[in-house]
């Protein structure tokens, strides 16, 4: 800014000093002086624009939501950068991007592929590429550079890329192939292994390896495994949509003899899923689709896939299921299969099939990996003589074990989430989940085993048959998920809170394992959708998970049946040939609410225009099922799940009719519905679903409202849900909230399930009494969010009460110790306490609404975001005296509407200053007794 300001002046005085018919002390003609000026102003002018005033930069470019991604089958990939620079009121008012096949050729105005010149325009999120189409496996480099609204120009950035993957099924020329090794398919078989030699005699450019399979692959080349995924292909809804994985394969070539092979497990596609013993749910046979293609130097391409030529057979791994765990016998391993010159003679051969391959996709959602590892706490001896290890944290994964002993010794690992009050090793709650892995040493030193085609949830881990004396240090957890990017960072002065967010953080990650499931440890493990729906704001605020969301998404188009009805769980393994087990009010109405909130969280409009048609058969199923009452009740659901129960006989529980609940989520998916068509421009649609809410409306008010804003039914689910829709009218929805503080007042807590606890302390701060949304948040006893803290938890639960007060159980047939549904209170510590809200108006925080709500007896709190624009962050402190601070970051190329609680007609200062002083009048106004602002970029420190 200051060498900028430094150039303007400079240049005012050299052209104030050669104007004609001035005395400058000098002779110069007035010809010369006018070719002088020009040049002078031509020099400044270069200077001012190539310079960098005010730090002006572009970083963190990502394509999709994802950096540099490998193997896209996006025509017009969307791009998205963010600015940094020093000061305040930093906008972005121009960019221009240039894409080429080299970073060399990007400065090359001949060698660009595309040049969007300069754009005048703030949009820095979600840029779509308008260049030439590109080929399959194509890569190419991109930069982009911004002005802003001081007059600045930044550098180019550095350069990123993106690649295409194949995007043709002519494009494969591989096969697919089963292997020829006899096995019994009833029951859950070894692992298959798959291999093929082949000769590169040149100088390698490139190379890359497109694979997939039916079942779950690591792949191997010249002895080393390929990449750092897990669970691939990942779970699609199989015979519609099946991904494939891109690698990057050229370090690992070598010049003459290579070996390519692969390990192929069950998986999702063959072993036991969707409980009742399920198996074959896609089919009962693994088989492998690879293709290798090697570009050199010389210009020429080879590919080497996969075809009637390739050797199978099995290995060590004798058994891999999710569900049940994996054994493994070492005594089996010959490491040498993976690589060139091993003697495969006694190996079986495969079979090509003719399997469509017009169902392949690139990988579209956040890959699985090894996130983090855990380290054992402590050995213990149960009562009942268990060897059981805590890992201190009920975490997702498996267990990295370290042993030595004789060959043929056998060491069983069982896994459990919990300790009975005893101190015993529980696992009923598994129901027929074993979740148990068994390991048979070679015997040969120390040996290091870890599972490859399963996962547990648990804290405990059982073990038996360990030679020697076993020590915390032997077993090592490994933690794994999708891996997205943590973008949220909550905290405030209540421990049990600040743990209460670390086990909403930890359910998220044990069950963000490429679909959002809904446990990860008994037999179920399922994408279930109205957990998904109630939890998605929060996820969107712990995690970048836009990618994780739409690749999710695309199931949902998949399986969504004929009439337009949504399966209880994504991907659907549930229904039969495509009928029943679906269109649930608040699980079916995912299809509408998970779209509309990613693009909320991010600005992803592209999401809401790609799931359009599906949104919209779910609502139309609706309304045809209605017909002309607009009443929708002739479907089965599961109603407010889990909600609160008594054994008092004036009170059984917290029930909210079934038809009261088809009515408030037919309203909320054609609300949103509306807002939709109207975000994507489609005015008769939104017109249409605008009409049909108010007839909704209408219904919903004959049918359960009186006169004096009563609600039947009368329970906390009930008014939550009717006043976060409008559905009561105006004049009665101070009545309606006053109804439910009293309910919840009567009670002392909460009453809601699954449909309800999400809502109940957004409403009560709505509508003025968020004293009581602190209360409910506080609360130790049971129901509450942190009695399951205050019983060791570290996750969160599936029930309220999942241990008892007494230390006994929940029905094991439904208790799951790590369930993220009722973690959507994270929306409300993020979006209340702390203050950090988005503004559907302006989605994706371009716009941000900053309003803290201090109080419930806390003395600070604090939420930092990453969005795709930069950090944004909001803190408050109260000190001894009640003086209030409040400290926020807003990152470039957005603005913030700020409301400093309590601060009408007070002395605010900021950076020190009387606010007055430091903010135009124009940008400050009082409402309610609060100091609303308008801020744009930078970082404010307000006290008063």
């Amino acid at each position: 800014m200051n060498t900028y300001l430094l150039v303007k002046s400079h240049s005012r005085a050299a052209i104030q000093a050669v104007q004609p018919g001035k005395d400058t002390g000098t002779c110069i003609s007035t010809k010369r002086s006018r070719i002088f000026i020009v040049s002078l102003l031509l020099l400044l002018t270069t200077l001012s624009m190539s310079a960098k005033p005010a730090g002006l930069e572009v970083k963190n470019l990502t394509c999709e939501d994802k950096v540099n991604p490998l193997g896209t089958e996006i025509l017009h990939p969307r791009l998205s950068w963010q600015l940094s620079g020093e000061g305040r009121n930093i906008l972005q008012t121009a960019y221009e991007i240039r894409v080429a096949a080299t970073p060399e050729k990007l400065g090359m105005k001949s060698g660009l592929i595309w040049s969007s010149g300069k754009v005048n325009s703030d949009q820095s999120v979600y840029v779509p590429y308008n260049g030439p189409a590109l080929s399959s496996g194509r890569r190419v480099y991109w930069q982009v550079r911004v002005w802003d609204n001081h007059g600045h120009r930044s550098s180019w950035s550095k350069p990123a890329w993106w690649e295409m993957g194949l995007l043709q099924p002519a494009d494969w020329t591989a096969s697919w192939i089963e292997s020829l090794v006899p096995e019994d398919t009833m029951k859950s078989t070894p692992a298959q292994m798959f291999r093929h030699e082949f000769t590169i005699g040149k100088k390698v450019k490139s190379a890359r390896a497109y694979v997939t399979a039916h079942g779950l692959y690591e792949m191997y080349l010249n002895g080393e495994k390929v990449g750092d995924q897990l669970f691939t292909p990942g779970w699609t809804s199989y015979h519609k949509r099946l991904q494939y994985q891109v690698y990057d394969i050229t370090g690992l070539l070598r010049k003459g003899k290579n070996a390519a092979g692969a390990l192929v497990g069950d998986g999702w596609y063959r072993g036991h899923l969707a409980f009742r013993g399920n198996r074959h749910v896609y089919g009962s046979k693994v088989a492998l689709l690879m293709q290798i293609v090697v570009k050199y130097a010389d210009g020429t391409k080879e590919i080497i896939a996969t075809d009637g030529s390739w050797k199978s057979s099995t290995g060590p791994v004798r058994m891999s299921d999710i569900y049940n765990g994996e054994t493994y016998d070492a005594r089996l391993e010959n490491p040498a299969w993976k690589n060139p010159g091993f003697d495969d003679k006694a190996w079986k051969g495969v079979q090509v099939k003719d399997f469509p391959k017009e169902i392949l996709v690139a990988s579209q959602g956040l890959p699985v990996k090894r996130i983090e590892k855990i380290h054992a706490l402590k050995v213990l001896i149960t009562p009942q003589g268990d060897t059981v290890v805590d890992m201190g944290q009920n975490m997702v994964g498996w267990i990295r074990l370290k042993v030595q002993g004789p060959a043929g010794t056998k060491v069983v690992l069982r896994h459990a989430e919990v300790l009975d009050k005893n101190g015993n090793f529980y696992t009923k709650n598994l129901r027929a989940a074993k979740q148990t892995d068994t390991y048979i040493l070679k015997g040969k030193g120390e040996e290091v085993f870890e599972p490859h085609f399963t996962f547990h949830g648990f804290r405990y881990v059982a073990v038996k048959g360990y030679p020697g004396t076993l020590t915390p240090d032997k077993l090592t957890g490994i933690v794994i998920h999708s891996a997205f990017e943590r973008t949220g960072f909550f905290s405030c002065s209540d421990s049990l809170v600040n743990r209460l967010q670390h086990n909403i953080r930890w359910g998220m990650k044990g069950n963000f394992l490429d679909v959002p499931t809904d446990c990860p440890q008994r037999d179920e493990r399922l994408g279930w959708t109205g957990d998904a729906q109630v939890f998605a704001p929060t996820a969107c605020f712990n995690g970048n998970v836009a990618a994780f969301y739409r690749k999710w998404m695309k199931d949902f188009t998949a399986d969504q049946q004929q009439e337009g009805q949504v399966p209880y769980v994504i991907p659907d393994v549930l229904s039969r040939n495509g009928q029943g087990a679906s269109a649930a009010a608040g699980w079916a109405d995912a299809a509408v609410i998970v779209p509309w909130t990613v693009y909320v969280s991010y600005g992803d409009k592209k999401i809401l225009e790609d799931q359009y048609e599906s949104m919209k058969k779910w609502v139309d199923y609706q309304a045809s099922r209605a017909g002309n009452t607009y009443f929708w009740n002739t479907d089965f659901t599961f109603g407010d799940w889990l909600s609160y129960h008594s054994d008092a006989s004036d009170y059984p529980g917290a029930y909210t009719d079934k038809d009261f609940l088809g009515q408030v989520y037919f309203a909320r998916s054609t609300l949103l519905m509306a807002k939709t068509a109207e975000v994507l421009g489609k005015k008769e649609d939104a017109a249409r679903y605008r009409a049909l809410f108010e007839k909704i409306k209408e219904v919903f008010r004959d049918e359960f409202l009186t006169a004096e804003g009563r609600l039947s039914p009368n329970t906390q689910t009930a008014y939550v849900q009717a006043l976060s829709l409008g559905l009561i009218p105006e004049d009665l929805r101070e009545k309606a909230a006053h109804r439910l503080a009293g309910n919840v007042e009567s009670f002392g807590h909460l009453t809601t399930g699954f449909l309800g606890a999400f809502l109940l302390c957004p409403v009560l701060s709505d509508y003025g009494y968020t004293d009581l949304a602190y209360r409910l948040l506080k609360r130790k006893k049971y129901p509450s969010w942190l009695y399951p803290v205050t019983k060791g938890a570290t996750t969160i639960w599936e029930r309220w009460d999942g241990i008892k007060p007494d230390g006994t159980f929940q029905n094991p047939g439904m208790n799951s110790f790590n369930h993220y549904a009722y973690g959507a209170i994270g929306e409300w510590m993020y979006r209340y306490m702390a203050g950090l809200n988005p503004d559907e108006e302006h989605p994706g925080y371009k716009h941000i609404i900053i309003h803290p709500r201090p109080g419930g007896g806390f003395s600070f709190a604090t939420v930092t975001l990453m969005t795709h624009y930069g950090k944004t962050s909001t803190y408050w402190n109260r000190d001894a005296a009640g003086n209030l601070t409040v400290e926020v970051e807003i990152p470039c190329n957005t603005t913030a509407t700020v409301v400093l609680p309590g601060a009408a007609g007070k002395n605010v200062t900021v950076d020190g200053l009387s606010v007055e002083k430091k903010i135009s009048s124009g940008k400050i106004r009082e409402e309610n007794g609060n100091m609303i602002l308008e801020l744009g970029s930078g970082v404010y420190g307000f006290k008063y």
